[in-house]
């Protein structure tokens, strides 16, 4: 495997090449680049599995360089470093695909656990692509199989082999198109208890049974994206809506499924079938999934939809939040945030991946603050679709609950970190009152050198041993001046010095309050025994 470090600062690039495990990681070849034209020759020469990226460089900076590799150099695995900890950023990293990001200064240990990450990803989806490859030798004996395989790459390309023209009669490079989209979501592939294979097998019969009878379109598989079908018309326009609601009614009537549809804008060539399916994929990302309709068939017109509401307005609330430690502040601020984004009693599919992704960039933000493991979900809108119920409505109730309970999750692992560290610090501040035990140390020296304030020291440390400081540190004077009575050589008043006290009377007063009697009845009671 090869890694390239993008940074315009140099000795970034040295201490990546220092700190991160490369052997351990597989990878044997390491380049480095000051800047994103620099990168892209060199991605194009080298082909890089894993790619570090800083955002703000000289020439093209981070956002430029991601984009330019979602769209050119896809499979790699990137991980965005930053000195910037922004949410701008971090949306813009995930946005176009990147595998995680690193703040400046890089620490070890956080470096190794997200290239470890990047490259079993990296391990798993070129597994994924591998098994692809060997099967598409076997895409002539399996005929809808070839067919899915040929028509996405139809939609995806404007270049046409002319193997396809002879292969699909209907095929015409000028001539009108419509592409529809029908969304396969979760809930329908649990109908047929997992088995994605069997689901597509059995709802693309019906479709194309349908659309036989008019003789005008075609349904496949989109292997492109997963969970979605593609259907292309190239005839009888005026009866599309039709066709497309019979459709819907009879997968609802037959399986009991719901699966939504929208249908694309006319296009005037075949090259211009990705623009039909974008427009569609767009159409239905935008409809209104508050209403409770019959039949969830959206066409080619898109009305105008209220602008995205962004959950990062939010982040100083959601710090409060957190701060308080209860689920109850948090309540009602999914109450305002529920408010906000359905306004005018409308809420789209789009706004919900939205509110999605920006969660998980949050989520991540916090779990790596209070340093907790965090598992980011492979699929979004798979995630979402557990919340529609088989006749297509989306229950929100459903969403905030389920958001309640990782909050609440999270809450409680918060909880127990800090918990953790508190027993962490009390156990170090007895230790450093058993190393001074000899000297006046006063609660404010304990609160300078722990950085913790007083009143915290005095509650903790009672809650912990069941006494005060003060009490704490004569007890401990007490034990030691019991061991050194033991040896009769010592005068009384050389103890009392040894143990913090400059006053030999004073220390015979407190020993016999604490042990009940005098340093010498004690010391008398030890050679008698």
């Amino acid at each position: 495997m090869k890694a390239l470090i993008v940074d315009d600062e140099k000795h970034v690039r040295e201490g990546i090449k220092i700190l991160a495990d490369w052997e351990k990681n597989g990878i044997r070849e390491i380049y480095e680049a000051g800047n994103g034209e620099e990168a892209i020759q060199l991605i194009q020469t080298i082909r890089p599995e894993i790619i570090f990226s800083d955002m703000k460089m000289p020439k093209m900076d981070g956002t430029q360089l991601l984009e330019w590799i979602k769209e050119n150099h896809p499979n790699s695995k990137t991980i965005v470093v930053t000195g910037y900890d922004d949410y701008h950023y971090m949306r813009k990293a995930i946005h176009f695909g990147s595998s995680d990001y690193l703040l400046k200064p890089i620490e070890p240990e956080i470096l190794n656990q997200t290239l470890e990450k990047a490259v079993n990803e990296w391990k798993k989806e070129e597994g994924d692509r591998q098994r692809k490859e060997t099967s598409s030798q076997l895409i002539n004996e399996m005929t809808p199989v070839y067919r899915d395989r040929k028509l996405t790459q139809l939609v995806n390309s404007d270049y046409l082999q002319k193997d396809l023209f002879e292969e699909f009669g209907w095929l015409k490079q000028s001539r009108d198109y419509i592409a529809a989209l029908v969304r396969v979501n979760g809930k329908t592939i649990a109908a047929f208890q997992g088995d994605r294979d069997l689901t597509y097998f059995t709802v693309l019969n019906i479709i194309n049974e349908i659309i036989k009878e008019h003789g005008c379109g075609i349904g496949f598989r989109y292997l492109s994206k997963k969970g979605e079908i593609v259907l292309i018309f190239w005839d009888k326009f005026e009866l599309v809506e039709e066709i497309l609601v019979d459709i819907y009614r009879t997968l609802k009537n037959m399986l009991d499924i719901s699966c939504p549809i929208a249908a694309g804008k006319t296009v005037k060539s075949s090259s211009k079938l990705i623009d039909s399916y974008h427009h569609a994929r767009k159409v239905l990302l935008n409809r209104n999934i508050l209403t409770d309709s019959e039949v969830r068939v959206s066409m080619s017109e898109i009305e105008t939809v209220p602008s995205l509401k962004s959950l990062i307005v939010y982040s100083s609330d959601i710090e409060m939040a957190i701060q308080t430690g209860e689920i109850g502040a948090f309540e009602e601020l999914m109450d305002r945030i529920e408010k906000d984004i359905t306004e005018k009693k409308y809420l789209s599919v789009r706004q919900v991946i939205n509110l999605e992704n920006e969660y998980m960039v949050i989520s991540n933000k916090w779990f790596k603050h209070y340093n907790i493991l965090f598992k980011t979900p492979e699929d979004i809108e798979e995630r979402i679709d557990l919340f529609f119920d088989s006749n297509g409505t989306f229950s929100l109730d459903e969403f905030k609950k389920r958001k309640k309970r990782e909050i609440t999750i999270f809450l409680k692992k918060v909880k127990k970190r800090t918990m953790q560290k508190s027993n962490y610090i009390i156990t170090d501040i007895e230790k450093y009152l058993q190393e001074n035990f000899d000297r006046d140390v006063k609660l404010q020296e304990i609160s300078d050198h722990f950085y913790i304030s007083r009143e915290y020291i005095s509650r903790k440390f009672k809650q912990e041993f069941n006494e005060n400081i003060s009490d704490y540190i004569v007890r401990i004077r007490m034990d030691k001046a019991k061991s050194l009575l033991k040896n009769s050589q010592l005068k009384i008043y050389e103890i009392a010095n040894m143990i913090g006290y400059q006053d030999d009377k004073y220390f015979r007063k407190v020993f016999k309050k604490v042990v009940g009697i005098t340093p010498n009845e004690y010391r008398a009671e030890y050679v008698k025994q």
